[in-house]
């Protein structure tokens, strides 16, 4: 590898160092607000989507321990691993206590109150992942990471559940539907429990790793 190559690569890092904080700084505002919120409007979406924030905070801290060790290949490779497979086992938690949840809301009728801290969150978390992702992927390409790659989608992730619990606060809120939040919580359990799974096998990993 060139010295030129190199300073790139320590530049690259550098960026990627700096995607990740800003990925912690926000997740772990957005999970206080969130969490705080739903419990306050008895929302299991939005508690829920709260903890997936602080998922994605455990995320981008496993990214920030493998850019640590970017120069040594072998290290870096276990980093990217141990990562993806941590962070898949919080996700099929987290699938496990929104399932659990939704249904027993379901059964009991219980009926969240109108949030609208959470809306305001939602739709601030759909202006701002999507630009971060895709910055996260433009590192991700030009380094070869596959735990950045993962990130990137972890991220893209956080944009769908947004939609989601913003649809399901907005028919709760304006139409008084009842059941929207729960529902909204249980078509998020599917895509997290996938994303989950493919942690663990380190899925992610394959093939895009240099």
């Amino acid at each position: 590898m060139s010295e030129e190559t190199t300073i790139d690569r320590v530049g690259l890092v550098g960026r990627g160092r700096r995607l990740e904080y800003f990925t912690i700084a926000w997740n772990s505002l957005e999970g206080v607000v969130a969490v705080v919120a739903g419990l306050v409007a008895g929302s299991i979406s939005l508690v829920g989507f709260g903890i997936d924030s602080f998922i994605e905070v455990a995320s981008g801290s496993a990214l920030l321990w493998r850019m640590l060790v970017d120069a040594d290949v072998e290290r870096r490779e276990r980093n990217e691993r141990l990562a993806l497979k941590t962070v898949g086992l919080c996700f099929i938690a987290l699938a496990a206590y929104v399932a659990y949840s939704s249904i027993a809301d379901l059964w009991r009728q219980r009926a969240p109150e109108h949030s609208i801290p959470g809306i305001v969150l939602a739709c601030a978390s759909l202006v701002a992942m999507p630009l971060l992702s895709r910055a996260k992927r433009r590192v991700a390409s030009a380094l070869g990471s596959g735990a950045m790659h993962a990130d990137a989608r972890q991220t893209d992730f956080c944009v769908y559940l947004s939609a989601i619990l913003l649809g399901g606060l907005l028919m709760n809120a304006l139409f008084g539907l009842w059941w929207a939040d729960p529902v909204a919580a249980l078509v998020m359990v599917p895509i997290i429990a996938k994303e989950g799974f493919e942690g663990i096998r380190a899925k992610a990993c394959h093939g895009c790793c240099g």
